[in-house]
Order: C-alpha cells, then sequence, then structure tokens
C-alpha cells in the first residue's frame, strides 16, 4: 500500500526486478565508496570515471544534468521508491516489513552510509525509518495520514551492521488525528522509541497534495 496516497494500491510499473536488480548494485557501489581507505587516487578516478559513463549512458543525456528524466508521477507506486523500504530504491536501506496482529515489523541493517557517530547509525536516519513505518502501520489499521508531529527518544545508539527490529502500532484515534508509537531493537534492547501525531486530510486536500488515484480516474 502507498503512504504518500493512503489506501491504494502500488503501482507495479517501476517497482519491476530489473529496477530492483539496479537499485541493488548501487547499493553495493554506495558500501563500497563508504569502505574503501586503500583504494589507490588512480582507481578512484578511474572507477568515477566509469560510473559517469554508465549514468551518461542510462540516462541517454550528458550526465550531470540535475533532475535527468525526472517527472511529477503518481504517488501510486510510494513504497517501491521509498528511501527506508523501497526496493527500487539506491537509498534505501531494505527493511523489510509485515503487519502482525496489526503492528508493522520491520527488519534489516543499516551500513556505513547511514553512519552517524562512528560505528553507529545517523539519528536522523532512525528519525525517517520510525516515521515510514509508523505511516505503514496507520494505513494498515484503516487510518492514513501525513505526519503532524514526531517525537523520537533516543535510549542508546543503534550499532551499524547489527539487525534492527522496529515494531510499530497505533495506540488511539480521535477523529482525523491518530496517535501511534514505535521503538527500535537491536538483540532484544530498546535503542530508540518514537511517538507520532497523524493528521488525515481531508479529501479536497489530499487530491490537492496527491491529486487523483488511479482509482478516481477509473470512476
Amino acid at each position: 500500500m502507498s503512504e504518500a496516497a493512503p489506501g491504494y494500491d502500488d503501482n507495479p510499473v517501476f517497482a519491476t526486478p530489473e529496477r530492483a536488480e539496479l537499485a541493488q548494485a548501487i547499493r553495493e557501489l554506495i558500501e563500497s565508496a563508504m569502505t574503501s581507505p586503500d583504494a589507490t587516487e588512480k582507481e578512484l578516478i578511474n572507477a568515477a570515471n566509469a560510473i559517469r559513463r554508465t549514468t551518461a549512458a542510462l540516462v541517454h543525456v550528458t550526465a550531470g544534468v540535475e533532475a535527468v528524466g525526472y517527472k511529477p508521477r503518481s504517488h501510486d507506486d510510494y513504497l517501491p521508491r521509498s528511501p527506508v523500504v523501497g526496493e527500487s530504491s539506491p537509498l534505501s536501506p531494505r527493511l523489510d516489513w509485515e503487519i502482525v496482529d496489526g503492528k508493522c515489523v520491520a527488519t534489516g541493517t543499516f551500513t556505513a552510509a547511514y553512519e552517524g557517530p562512528p560505528g553507529y547509525v545517523h539519528g536522523g536516519m532512525i528519525a525517517l525509518a520510525f516515521d515510514e513505518v509508523l505511516g505503514i502501520v496507520n494505513i494498515a489499521n484503516g487510518s492514513p495520514g501525513m505526519t503532524g508531529s514526531l517525537s523520537i527518544r533516543y535510549r542508546m545508539p543503534t550499532p551499524l551492521y547489527r539487525e534492527v527490529r522496529l515494531v510499530a502500532w497505533v495506540d488511539r484515534k480521535e477523529g482525523r488525528r491518530i496517535q501511534s508509537r514505535a521503538e527500535l531493537r537491536v538483540d532484544g534492547q530498546v535503542c530508540a522509541e518514537a511517538s507520532g501525531l497523524f493528521i488525515q486530510p481531508r479529501p479536497e486536500l489530499a487530491e490537492k497534495y496527491f491529486g487523483r488515484t488511479s482509482s478516481q480516474e477509473n470512476d
């Protein structure tokens, strides 16, 4: 389901196996760039030039142009592009999620690209992950909404290269306001907790922000 277009199926066109393979290859490239201290200057320059050639071939235009190929799009395909759980996004650490007894349970590993303090995950990445799983659990419980406020309590640093487990649940609903909570654990220890207030936009505002959904266009 799509957080940006709450309650509607994701569009499968963008999320192809080939694009997922490309995204994974880019993640591996990013990891290599972040963890290759012994590479020589020549190796780094050669790699940079090879990447630029690949980029130019992929977009069929001169590399370096801002927003090449970007067009305003439907919000029906949000999750495949998500910077947290998106299989087609090279920015994503690829947290795998499922709904269990009304809760969103997400697991995955943060690598060097997400480092803040040496050896630990950047606090901003943790906040982003919380915002995502809270949005997903709201949708799963029939209460999609936009983030009004998000409060994070960091109990202890979250280590890199260790599996994290996020659990999110809806705490209560009051009209168009949804209060949801989540926690992040590593090896059973709570590293961080989150509380979010989400607001369900009125239908006319939802259409203004996100446009008409594919189902609305077919009505």
